[in-house]
């Protein structure tokens, strides 16, 4: 049975074409990554999606998933969630700094616009706290009638998810401190609860009164405090980049994961059941290495799907894994936060990141080398016939040459938005750029124009004598003759950029605090000669295999 998708509420969405055999690598993900979750009046669990600006209500015993606030409403970055008394729905809006309150009638009301970086919220009765995810982030009372915050206290480090406790008292974590501290709604002198803590993101009461505190990093690590006795409780469950949680009135846990969204119950000992199975939050940037592994970077992570090595081949549309960091045919190697752009070298990957820097990573030692930094968006990255790293920097309308002892040089510059990179077997460069709907070759530093007329081509890819590019405007896949300069469609229909009809308001930046991450369909070459497509609009890599006629070679 096919499910609806984020991207098609039909199920039935799938890529056309009379060239290729299309699979998917993994089943698209019907949530854009998962951060706070809570239950609402009408017994669904409500679950705000950063990444893509929305927040939708899942039925905790079917798994259906609705929208409830669309990508286009007044809300761009909802990080957390929590309802009144009355049934208002109160959202902090990260990156732009506000407070939203949604009425039982779906009007939209303006709380606050005066805080930085909201993150945590929580309602005591008719009472309003929020608190701060930054270095000193405050935690404050807001007045949804009007009136100006209350500060409880300062020096945060880094705010999250808080929740009154059994004792009257608000509880929340300090992420980058590893701690847990409370404070009384009404103010006083802050007390540590707990300290070494591992990486706490979200602070949780059952319906027993034990805290819950969840932890961010890979491993999913959930530990549980008994306030009376300080006893701690430590399991391990493997979902990686765990947010936030909820109880039902069973004392069920139901928690979410920034890094791979879905909604999975968790027992006390670590088992999960899938409720809305994780996946992709992208993918963006794709690269396959020697041996046929197909990297995806995922905004949050690099992952793989499963099973995508040499003999790998598939249609995994109806696969759902739950093993201890697998889910949804997904793979996390490591959570390498904001990576946009990857490719495959000689046993490591070297990626972009959105903030602003260039790195080298090797997936087994699991070690990191920075190679750039101070960058504009840079996006798609590639591998020159001479070593070096050649990167599209999109915001800053360059395409960059960085050595291997990190002096970056300017190949091009005064360009549109490039976008992607690549070489042909003639160590020419080629850019993808969506703003200006072309694909140019750089001679000797100036831009050549190859094929204009596009509709926002992104993904780039040389194979044999023939370029290929993800038109995101138009969901296909062209292929230009890099002989003769004709060009073809070779597929269409595929899932790439928001869902059909839909658009989304432009993000306000917030120096140093990456929002949520620029579209981009990211195009790989396998080493058969299979094209892989970064199916951003519905959480999956699509594997391109080139179908053979009587008249092709073996």
């Amino acid at each position: 049975m096919r499910r609806p998708s984020r991207f098609d509420d039909t199920g039935h969405w799938r890529t056309t074409s009379e060239r290729w055999d299309t699979t998917r690598l993994n089943p698209p993900n019907r949530l854009w990554g998962s951060n706070g979750v809570t239950f609402g009046p009408d017994g669904r669990l409500y679950v705000a999606q950063f990444i893509a600006g929305q927040i939708s209500a899942v039925d905790p015993v079917s798994g259906d998933v609705d929208v409830v606030v669309p990508l286009d409403s007044p809300v761009q970055a909802p990080d957390d969630l929590a309802f009144g008394a009355d049934g208002s729905m109160y959202i902090t809006d990260l990156t732009p700094g506000r407070v939203w309150r949604r009425d039982p009638a779906g009007e939209f009301t303006l709380v606050s616009d005066t805080v930085k970086l909201p993150n945590g919220i929580t309602c005591v009765g008719d009472r309003l706290f929020v608190n701060e995810m930054r270095s000193n982030g405050r935690l404050m009372e807001m007045f949804p009638g009007g009136g100006d915050p209350v500060v409880l206290t300062d020096g945060l480090a880094w705010g999250n998810a808080m929740q009154l406790g059994p004792d009257g008292l608000l509880y929340y974590p300090h992420m980058i401190a590893n701690e847990v501290w409370r404070i009384s709604p009404d103010g006083g002198v802050p007390e540590l609860v707990a300290k070494d803590v591992d990486d706490p993101v979200a602070v949780r009461f059952d319906r027993g009164g034990v805290l819950v505190v969840l932890s961010r990093g890979v491993a999913g690590i959930v530990t549980r405090i008994d306030l009376r006795t300080g006893a701690r409780s430590v399991v391990v469950s493997g979902v990686a980049g765990l947010d936030n949680a909820a109880f039902d009135d069973e004392n069920r846990m139901f928690v979410s994961s920034y890094a791979s969204g879905g909604v999975t119950e968790m027992h006390t000992d670590g088992r999960i059941r899938e409720i809305v199975p994780r996946g992709l939050d992208g993918p963006f940037g794709v690269t396959v290495d020697l041996g046929g592994t197909v990297y995806a970077a995922d905004h949050y992570r690099l992952a793989s799907p499963e099973g995508s090595g040499a003999g790998g081949n598939g249609d995994a549309s109806g696969n759902e894994h739950g093993d201890a960091n697998e889910s949804g045919g997904i793979i996390t190697h490591g959570l390498l936060h904001f990576v946009h752009g990857v490719t495959a070298d000689d046993g490591v990957l070297h990626l972009t990141s959105q903030l602003g820097d260039v790195r080298t990573y090797d997936p087994v030692r699991k070690t990191t080398r920075v190679r750039a930094t101070g960058l504009s968006e840079p996006t798609g990255i590639e591998v020159a016939p001479d070593g070096s790293l050649v990167v599209a920097e999109t915001g800053g309308g360059r395409i960059l040459r960085i050595d291997e002892t990190g002096t970056v040089t300017a190949l091009a510059s005064g360009l549109a938005h490039p976008v992607d990179v690549a070489f042909d077997g003639e160590q020419r460069c080629y850019v993808s750029d969506d703003r200006l709907g072309a694909v140019l070759r750089l001679d000797d530093g100036e831009a050549v124009t190859v094929a204009d007329g596009l509709g926002a081509p992104q993904g780039l890819v040389v194979r044999d004598d023939e370029l290929f590019t993800v038109e995101t405007a138009h969901r296909r896949l062209r292929a230009i003759s890099l002989v003769t300069g004709e060009s073809r469609i070779d597929a269409e229909n595929l899932a790439v950029g928001l869902p059909p009809g839909t658009t989304r308001p432009a993000h306000h930046p917030v120096p140093g605090v990456p929002g949520p991450p620029s579209q981009f369909a990211g195009l790989a070459l396998g080493p058969d000669g299979s094209l892989f497509v970064s199916a951003n609009g519905e959480g999956s890599v699509l594997r391109l295999s080139r179908q053979h006629t009587d008249g092709d070679a073996a």
